[in-house]
């Protein structure tokens, strides 16, 4: 197959936004690419429209390649429910639980699944860039890896390892995964990709030609630290990037920043917006003082409500809400402003008092709501979709939000990326905004939100064209990795 494996030195190296650069570079040359990732673990993800879940990263890679979205794209999609469980989504359906003690040797299906996906694309596609996870140097997950040197393996496919020079210690990180693996692995190791530098590239020649010589692998390339590229994270609020870009807004919201955050890339779309300010806090204070609260989706619901009530942020946002300041609940977070929640599946707790902020109640149920609904608020018309196990009924009187429900200055929805939709965005922070006592209106000639990815993801384009050596990529996809790599000691 003619492919490319994006590995990292670290988690959040880039690999992510370096797939979809490439994706988006190759689609320009008229080349049909597919993004592939073997298991993704993260709790923001996407419903394709077959309606099946994968990874939000692979939903962006596959609009960078312009094509569409699928399961085979994130065949093995782990949704970590606590510190020592995952759940398993394969193909884009619930397939079960993994705990901690199986990750390292409960994976030989999981790996199959992931392997029949990739050889699928690869007969439907021309190429296929696949992400790896982590860091291919976690030698003591080797054994049962199919997501980076075990991918290599078995399709022979060249792998290019990415590095985040902001983190510091990037050239000893390149040498030290090379060197950590065994020989078989290094001879697919085929070239290294510096991100996010900032200065003089001249500075940093010495060092690069020292890898190169001490690795007998060329540095393809250095990639600048670049601006405003932040949404679409694969981690759930992990890289904030738009933090700080309105600042000084006109209107405040805070985010809570719950310990299992689910999906909340939801609040990009806020913070795309001019004149607003988003800020991720756990702080009680901030919650009382913004404008507007959000609560975003949860992998755990009932254990981010309890952590909500341990830090005094259940009664900030009672209060808030008892003084007519506006309150937004998104899935989970929906969920929580419900007088009672029934939940035998995800946490075990049973009944428990929610916030009761809505007349709702919540039950939990085995089998997963997965779609992509529509619908209109105040004459706008909203594209959204949804993934829960958890069902809102309605107890009592109160108008009609989207599929949820708002009493005065509370509002909640189980619908994400309803906020991806510009006119009712701006329609809905416009009355959100004046129940706050908050003078904000749309700035004249905004860029809709999906016009702000697409800059994004042609930006990142761009950077690969101008930066990298894009013959020496485009030669290692169609002819795979050079038979010549030198190996380096020691190895394992």
């Amino acid at each position: 197959m003619k492919g490319l494996l994006v590995a990292g030195t670290t988690s959040d190296a880039g690999k992510s936004l370096v797939t979809a650069g490439i994706c988006r570079w190759l689609a320009r040359q008229g080349i049909r690419v597919a993004p592939f990732k073997a298991q993704n673990m993260s709790n923001n993800s996407m419903v394709c429209s077959d309606g099946s879940e994968i990874g939000r990263a692979q939903w962006v890679q596959a609009r960078a390649a312009g094509v569409e979205p699928e399961a085979a794209m994130n065949p093995v999609l782990l949704k970590p429910g606590s510190d020592r469980r995952s759940h398993v989504i394969a193909m884009g359906k619930p397939f079960g639980t993994l705990e901690a003690g199986e990750y390292a040797t409960g994976r030989a299906g999981l790996a199959e699944i992931a392997f029949g996906a990739l050889g699928d694309l690869s007969s439907r596609f021309d190429v296929v860039v696949c992400e790896g996870a982590g860091s291919p140097a976690e030698i003591n997950l080797r054994a049962g890896d199919y997501v980076n040197m075990g991918l290599a393996r078995r399709f022979r496919l060249p792998v290019v390892v990415v590095g985040d020079i902001d983190r510091g210690g990037v050239l000893a990180s390149m040498f030290g995964t090379l060197a950590l693996l065994s020989g078989e692995d290094q001879a697919l190791l085929a070239g290294w990709i510096v991100n996010k530098f900032r200065g003089d590239v001249g500075l940093l020649r010495p060092g690069l030609s020292s890898l190169e010589k001490l690795t007998g692998r060329p540095v393809l390339g250095v990639l600048p630290w670049l601006d405003g590229v932040w949404i679409d994270s694969e981690d759930a609020l992990a890289a904030a990037g738009w933090r700080g870009q309105a600042a000084g807004g006109a209107l405040r919201i805070a985010v809570v920043r719950f310990p299992r955050a689910s999906n909340a890339t939801d609040v990009d779309a806020l913070a795309a917006e001019p004149g607003v300010t988003v800020t991720l806090t756990a702080d009680a204070d901030t919650v009382a003082d913004s404008d507007i609260v959000v609560l975003p989706g949860s992998r755990a619901t009932v254990d981010d409500l309890r952590w909500l009530r341990s830090r005094g942020l259940a009664d900030a946002v009672k209060a808030r809400a008892a003084l007519g300041r506006p309150v937004l609940g998104i899935c989970g977070g929906y969920q929580m402003l419900a007088v009672t929640i029934d939940d035998e599946l995800e946490s075990g707790a049973g009944l428990v008092e929610g916030l009761g902020l809505l007349p709702t109640r919540v039950e939990f149920a085995a089998e997963k709501v997965l779609g992509r609904p529509t619908g209109s608020w105040r004459g706008q018309r909203v594209e959204a979709y949804e993934i829960h196990h958890g069902t809102a009924i309605p107890t009592g009187p109160a108008e009609s939000f989207l599929d949820g429900l708002r009493d005065g200055v509370v509002w909640g929805t189980m619908w994400h990326g309803a906020f991806e939709n510009d006119a009712f965005r701006r329609a809905w922070l416009t009355e959100a905004a004046a129940q706050a006592g908050i003078s904000w209106s749309p700035a004249p000639g905004a860029p809709t939100f999906t016009s702000l990815r697409e800059s994004m993801l042609d930006n990142l384009a761009d950077a690969i064209d101008e930066h990298l050596d894009t013959a020496a990529l485009l030669h290692l996809i169609t002819s795979g990795a050079p038979t010549d790599l030198p190996f380096v000691p020691p190895g394992v």
